[in-house]
């Protein structure tokens, strides 16, 4: 990985490898606020956390809309 990847928040990791650590930090808010902590689990893919954000956004939404 370059060194500016390193610098400006893992582009390469963001691309196919690793969550970023803005995608972990959201994650793991979402999950306390959904009432799910197993949802945030280290080393996922960006893709997955990026899954398990949209799936928790959408679970809150709706019990906020009741």
């Amino acid at each position: 990985m370059s060194m500016a990847a390193v610098r400006f928040g893992g582009v390469a990791e963001r691309l196919g490898g690793l969550m970023s650590r803005a995608q972990a930090l959201r994650l793991r808010s979402l999950a306390e606020e959904a009432y799910q902590p197993n949802q945030y689990v280290h080393g996922l893919t960006s893709e997955e956390a990026e899954r398990r954000i949209d799936a928790l956004r959408a679970e809150i939404a709706l019990a906020d809309s009741f």
